[in-house]
């Protein structure tokens, strides 16, 4: 399975930071912003990675991950025009995808004990649900008898309070689906579309990530906070890190003891340079 991360987009929720950067280049804590997602789709245990963006963050984001081949994988890169919807993201990737994918956005962190074994496990086509206390901000799932009944773009009467995060996993049919959607009020192509296709066909699953997974939307100044309070927390108290790219690379058999210590001396006076090195010395 290829993976997809979504990483452009104008960000004006976050004016004036996003006038001169993508916001998927923010600093999280210790980390640009899309070191987060890329990690979900590298303990997902694909190699094979496409990155979207737009043509002035291209640069950017090739100065930071390069090829990839520094952590075990291939990166390739593409350009979305303007923003018109996540969708849109699916027919600019149609030729990398060879059949399954797994497609995430590129601003969304997901953390929770356990999360490895439930990306690996779960096939296409899949979504995932997250509890949430504002499912009026959400694309919403509604359950019966163990099955999504119904799909709803920020409800104003929500069905239920599961807020379908931004990991999709789907497969061919996803892009023909695409490539025939018309632009919403919001002159998108919306992916709720898309899922409402696999729906009608009665074959789109779900995984639900309940208690002890924190999924967090880093679209706003606040959740941006929120996250980098997490991370740190986190951080602070296990002494592990969360979305350490060279880690995951390093654990997963990607590159060898020798790679990671390549790695860690470049980040000279740096403590995230220290921490790769400890993780060599497997000392954590």
């Amino acid at each position: 399975m290829k993976g997809i991360i979504l990483a452009g987009g104008l960000g004006t929720r976050l004016y004036p930071i996003t006038k001169v950067i993508t916001k998927q280049l923010l600093l999280v804590y210790d980390k640009p912003l899309i070191y987060y997602p890329l990690s979900v789709l590298m303990l997902a245990n694909i190699k094979e990675i496409l990155i979207i963006t737009d043509k002035e963050n291209l640069e950017k984001f090739k100065i930071l991950l390069s090829d990839g081949s520094h952590i075990g994988i291939k990166i390739h890169y593409a350009i979305q025009k303007e923003p018109r919807g996540i969708a849109e993201s699916i027919i600019i990737a149609q030729d990398f995808i060879d059949d399954e994918f797994a497609l995430i956005l590129g601003d969304n962190i997901i953390y929770g004990h356990g999360l490895p074994e439930i990306l690996r496990e779960t096939k296409p086509p899949s979504i995932f649900l997250y509890y949430v206390n504002e499912p009026k901000r959400y694309g919403i799932a509604q359950i019966k008898n163990n099955k999504i009944v119904s799909i709803e773009e920020k409800p104003e009467k929500p069905k239920s309070n599961l807020a379908i995060i931004g990991l999709y996993y789907l497969d061919k049919f996803a892009v023909e689906v695409a490539k025939n959607l018309k632009p919403s009020k919001r002159n998108e192509l919306e992916i709720v579309d898309v899922l409402k296709a696999y729906l009608i066909e009665n074959r789109l699953n779900y995984r639900i990530l309940g208690r002890g997974f924190t999924f967090i939307d880093c679209g706003t100044f606040d959740s941006l906070v929120e996250a980098s309070l997490f991370i740190w927390t986190i951080e602070k108290r296990q002494g592990l890190k969360i979305g350490c790219i060279e880690e995951v690379a390093y654990r997963m058999g990607y590159i060898t003891k020798k790679e990671i210590l390549e790695i860690a001396n470049k980040y000279k006076n740096s403590s995230y340079g220290d921490y790769l090195k400890k993780i060599a010395s497997e000392e954590i």
